[in-house]
């Protein structure tokens, strides 16, 4: 199954065993401490049908990504003809294994490994034969199923060609040159205009729900409602004051992880303690909210009075500005007395040192002019002298009724009997004071970690309120509206819908309707002009319904969706040099071969110009043949819209008549020699390209492009091309010039010159030329 994350107690993987029952278990020797707990309680339960499974450990290396490609590439595959080579194995299975799912491939790496051990069905044979491979299995969940409120079962698949044609994600170098070295920035792009989170771990919210778009329309219907809430006039004020205090929620995990280590720092409780104070906001504010709304009611009574319990044991305990001053934890007066006690010894220190360093003075020699009694943590107390110019060597330094302890920055420091009496009388008062807040530290810590529950519930549903918040933000300023779900409609309709991204970017942006599946046929063929907007029309219909599925509104009037398992796209090449293949041939495999190999009757299959990417016939052939076979499907045809130049598609009726094809064009209008672009979508068939149109935008010169309409016609018609008046005279010239050259260079008294030879080779051919 594809890449998905799972939650901490793994019930995501619980639901595969769930469902699949295996007899055996493939995993990694190496892993963490909650899939080891796992594997021990499933090897230990009792199971009726038939036993436990068996849990096999492999080495970790034997999951490694490039070993398991090499083990894929290499597989005894029954399905793959002996004749295909190296390049042609790999395209083929990369239209039907998902390479770009990481972990999808490790784990595939893995069970070739175990079943290369095991030789499940060749026991007998030698160990040169490999174990034969019949097929790759997708596996999907058969029922709905919840997992953390942010992934569903019912996953629509998507692949990454998709999400770059469309511009669902966009990567692109950061235009700091100070930022540039620490990674990419959103360009312009879906994900990029909706993201108007607040809180990191909503931002990762919103890009998980793009990655993990879903069927579950109970999921889809409950994230509408909250955004069609605060869309509301009278709710502005209120999702204004609920984003900022999202503004305070903070890496939570991270604080507790360091808590477990005794790694907290002084901003981890100032974070911590705002953060739990903003989520306190949130709750006394969601409770004043409509409780129909799940939402609203999980979080006022999820958000417990343990909050409380920990933003009021902080508040009361921490000196946040002490402990910004010293660098380390601090507690507040009257927490323990003891430490309070101490805190008033050593505040008093300054004046009681200075009376006592009076006093030593008086005893020292009368050529010192000066002391001070300083405290140093770990130390202690000591009597601090200038050094006089008369102190050269060590034995200078010796004073009567001093011990000597060092040198630092032209000051003596000793020890004196006052100084070791301070020492027994105070002791080490720092030290002290440190260890006794240290010791309240971690039992403050105890007290925060028994509760991390509340903490991390917090995070979930705050990181969904901040998601929502955004996307009802994006709507209100875009204006977009809310979809419905049709479990009983196949296919999607949309009226008046528009590219999201291209309307910010136009200055007008001209709405258009889609409707497929039913009496409206599942196969649009749209024709037209280059840039008439077939290409925008066709991202136009695959981004509503994608942010229809992540539980968006849509730029749109009104967008009925039904049942939507995949999206498929080919819609621009992804070439490579370093494959060594064409642009067509990796069109073919990494698109059209993936929509073909996996489309169902729920899928909806964008095609932008397939077909252009080698010799007209064989493209044009290409096409008619996939856009056949799915129409042989009959009912099972996937929901497919094709944009093309291929007239001849329809011109030769390649494609059979019928209700489940429908032909649409952009409307277009000849104003003399200019064309003008309506950009709307109508039901027919474009007449012409319009080629030579779109050359004289490019810059083309004029002659160019009436020779070009005047060879288009003569092949249209059938009639002969004959050369250009102009260029054929100009030609006999160059024939003349070259004859005459040749002749001159000639050498009449060469005995082996052969002037019927230069006749028959040379003259003839040219004056026949010329004429």
């Amino acid at each position: 199954m594809p890449d998905a994350p799972d939650h901490e107690n793994l019930k995501l993987l619980q639901r595969v065993l769930d469902e699949i029952n295996p007899r055996s278990v493939v995993t990694s020797a190496k892993q963490d401490e909650n899939m080891t707990q796992f594997l021990r309680k499933l090897a230990s339960q009792e199971h009726g049908e038939p036993k436990r499974p068996e849990i096999i450990f492999l080495p970790s290396v034997d999951f490694g990504l490039e070993i398991s490609k090499r083990r894929l590439l290499a597989g005894n595959y029954s399905f793959i003809p002996d004749s295909m080579t190296t390049t042609e194995k790999i395209l083929f299975l990369s239209s039907i294994i998902p390479f770009d799912c990481v972990l999808t491939v490790r784990a595939l790496g893995g069970l070739l490994k175990f079943l290369g051990r095991r030789r499940i069905g060749v026991e007998l044979e030698d160990y040169n034969v490999s174990v034969p491979i019949l097929g790759f299995k997708k596996f999907v969940f058969h029922l709905p199923f919840c997992l953390f409120s942010v992934l569903r079962t019912h996953l629509v698949s998507i692949d990454q060609d998709t999400y770059s044609v469309l511009q669902i994600f966009k990567s692109e170098s950061h235009p700091s040159v100070y930022k540039v070295a620490s990674g990419l920035k959103e360009g312009l792009s879906l994900f990029g205009i909706l993201n108007r989170c607040h809180c990191k771990w909503g931002e990762k919210l919103l890009r998980l729900w793009f990655t993990r778009p879903t069927q579950d329309l109970g999921e889809l219907n409950s994230r509408l409602d909250v955004i069609q809430f605060f869309l509301l006039p009278q709710n502005l004020d209120m999702a204004q004051m609920l984003h900022r205090l999202l503004g305070h929620i903070k890496n939570v995990p991270l604080i507790l992880k360091r808590m477990k280590l005794s790694h907290t720092k002084v901003s981890d409780w100032q974070v911590l303690y705002k953060t739990v104070y903003s989520a306190l906001g949130l709750r006394d504010a969601c409770r004043s909210l409509p409780q129909s709304i799940q939402l609203f009611q999980d979080i006022a009574q999820e958000f417990s009075d343990d909050l409380h319990h920990i933003a009021s044991l902080i508040g009361k305990v921490v000196d946040f500005e002490g402990s910004l001053a010293e660098n380390r934890f601090t507690v507040l007066p009257n927490i323990d007395p003891e430490i309070d006690e101490k805190k008033r010894r050593l505040m008093g220190l300054p004046s009681f040192l200075t009376e006592v360093a009076r006093k030593e003075l008086e005893n020292l020699d009368s050529r010192i002019p000066s002391c001070s009694v300083i405290y140093i943590p770990l130390i202690g107390f000591l009597l601090c002298i200038p050094r006089l110019p008369f102190m050269v060597e060590a034995s200078d330094f010796e004073i009567e009724g001093l011990d000597f302890m060092f040198l630092s920055e032209e000051k003596l420091h000793y020890r004196s009997a006052r100084t070791k009496e301070l020492d027994a009388l105070l002791g080490d008062l720092h030290c002290d004071i440190r260890d006794q807040e240290t010791l309240l530290m971690y039992q403050l810590q105890c007290q925060v970690l028994a509760r991390a529950a509340v903490l991390t519930r917090v995070l979930d549903l705050a990181s969904r309120l901040d998601v929502l918040l955004a996307l009802a933000s994006a709507a209100r300023d875009y204006g977009y509206s809310r979809p419905r779900y049709s479990p009983q409609l196949l296919g999607v309709r949309i009226q008046n819908g528009r590219h999201p991204l291209m309307e910010l970017c136009a200055r007008t942006f001209v709405p258009n309707s889609a409707e497929c599946g039913g009496d409206k046929g599942r196969i649009k063929v749209i024709t037209g002009p280059n840039s008439s907007g077939k290409s925008i029309y066709l991202k136009q219909v695959g981004l509503i319904t994608f942010m229809a599925l992540v539980g968006s509104f849509v730029p749109a009037e009104e967008a009925e969706i039904g049942t939507v398992d995949a999206i498929f796209t080919r819609i621009h090449s992804c070439e490579s040099i370093s494959l060594g293949l064409s642009t067509f041939m990796i069109d073919l495999n990494q698109q059209v071969a993936k929509a073909v190999n996996n489309a169902t009757k729920q899928s909806l299959v964008l095609v932008d110009e397939f077909g252009k990417g080698t010799n007209t016939v064989d493209g044009l052939a290409l096409l008619a043949a996939v856009l056949r076979h799915w129409l042989a499907l009959g009912p099972m045809c996937p929901h497919i819209f094709v944009a093309t130049n291929f007239l001849s598609l329809v011109q030769l009726q390649l494609l059979p008549q019928g209700p489940l094809v429908q032909y649409l064009t952009m409307e277009t209008c000849e104003d003399g020699d200019d064309l003008v672009f309506f950009y709307q979508v109508c039901e027919g068939i474009a007449n012409a390209s319009h080629a030579s149109y779109t050359a004289a935008q490019a810059g083309l010169p004029d002659n160019l492009i009436a020779r070009g309409k005047e060879v288009s016609d003569l092949i249209r018609s059938g009639k002969p091309i004959k050369p250009v008046k102009e260029l054929l005279k100009e030609k006999q010239m160059e024939n003349c010039q070259t004859l005459v050259d040749k002749f001159l260079k000639l050498d009449l008294e060469d005995p082996n010159l052969d002037l019927d030879i230069f006749m028959s080779q040379e003259v003839l051919p040219a004056a026949t030329g010329i004429l």
